[in-house]
C-alpha cells in the first residue's frame, strides 16, 4: 500500500521538510482522568493517547520522571477528558501485537480523538519493536487510523519528541531518523492532520541551548543523565505544545482548552501511578 522511500541522513538542526502544523506556543491518573459535565450540559469526549515514555503516566519509583501526557490535562477544560494509555518501552508494533490498541478501540466513541505518538522504540533493533519507516511503521500507524475512523472517531498523529543533542558548536540535531517523515507522509496520504512535535520540540531546545536543557530533561542532583526522558518542567512545556497545537489544528474546540498560555503546570498536578508500567 505505501511505497517504500529510501532513508535519508539526518542534517543539522533539520526542522522537518514539511511541517503539517508549526508554531510554538508558548493525563493524569492511571488510564483515564475523569471530568465533570460541563455546565453547558454537553457530553463530555474523550481524548486518547497512544504512544510511549515520553508521553506515559510514570510509577512513582521513577520521580521525578514525567511523561508530557501527565501535563495535558491541566490545558483541558471539563468538556474533554485525557485517557493516556501511551506506555513505556511500547513502539506502534509492540503496542498493536499486547493488544493496547483493541483495548482503546472497545471504548472508542463516535466524538473521541486518538492521538498517536510513536517513534522513539520503533528503531530498536529488537524484533518485537523495530519497524521500517517506509514499511512497517506507515502500516501499523494505518492501523490505529482505520481504529479510531471504524468507532466514529478522529484520528491525529503527534511526531516523536526530539532527544536533547547537542553538536560541540551548540547546534540541536534531530535523531530520530526518518520516522517524523514518515509520519508527516502518511498523514497526507490519509488525511490524518499532525501535531509536529519533533520540529517544535528540536527548535525549543535549539532556542535554549545545552544547558538551559538539562533542566527540561532527567539530569538531577543524584547524577542521573538522560537526554530522552523529561522532568516536570519539560513534560509541561511540551504538553503547552501539544495543546496549543491541537487548538490550532482544531482538534480541541476553543471550550475544551484553558490556561494555554501558561508554559509550566504545577508540580502538584502531577499524579504518579502506582499501576503504571516500569519498563
Amino acid at each position: 500500500m505505501f511505497p517504500h522511500k529510501k532513508t535519508t541522513p539526518q542534517t543539522g538542526n533539520t526542522v522537518s521538510r514539511r511541517s503539517v502544523v508549526g508554531g510554538l506556543a508558548g493525563v493524569a491518573g492511571a488510564a483515564l482522568l475523569a471530568a465533570p459535565a460541563a455546565a453547558s450540559g454537553l457530553s463530555p469526549r474523550t481524548l486518547y493517547i497512544a504512544g510511549d515514555s515520553t508521553a506515559s503516566i510514570k510509577h512513582p519509583s521513577a520521580r521525578p520522571e514525567a511523561g508530557w501526557g501527565m501535563a495535558l490535562p491541566y490545558f483541558a477544560t471539563p468538556h474533554v477528558r485525557i485517557a493516556n494509555r501511551a506506555v513505556n518501552g511500547r513502539s506502534s508494533k509492540s503496542f498493536i501485537d499486547q493488544g493496547r490498541l483493541e483495548s482503546i478501540a472497545a471504548t472508542l466513541a463516535p466524538g473521541d480523538t486518538l492521538l498517536v505518538q510513536f517513534g522513539h522504540n520503533d528503531s530498536k533493533p529488537d524484533t518485537e519493536r523495530y519497524t521500517d519507516p517506509w514499511g512497517t511503521y506507515q502500516r501499523c500507524l494505518s492501523r490505529y487510523v482505520e481504529a479510531a475512523r471504524s468507532a466514529g472517531a478522529k484520528p491525529v498523529f503527534a511526531t516523536s519528541i526530539e532527544r536533547r543533542r547537542f553538536r560541540s558548536d551548540g547546534t540541536a540535531y534531530s535523531t530520530l531518523g526518518d520516522y517524523p517523515e514518515a509520519m508527516r507522509e502518511l498523514g497526507i496520504q490519509l488525511g490524518v492532520p499532525v501535531l509536529d512535535l519533533q520540529a517544535q520540540s528540536l527548535a525549543l531546545w535549539q532556542r535554549l541551548g545545552p544547558e538551559e536543557t538539562k533542566r527540561y530533561f532527567l539530569h538531577t542532583e543524584d547524577g542521573r543523565r538522560d537526554n530522552t526522558h523529561l522532568q516536570p518542567l519539560g513534560a509541561s512545556t511540551i504538553a503547552n505544545l501539544a495543546a496549543n497545537g491541537l487548538s490550532v489544528l482544531g482538534e480541541l474546540a476553543p471550550h475544551e482548552t484553558r490556561r494555554l498560555d501558561e508554559l509550566v503546570v504545577p508540580e502538584s498536578e502531577f499524579i504518579w501511578s502506582q499501576d503504571a508500567v516500569l519498563d
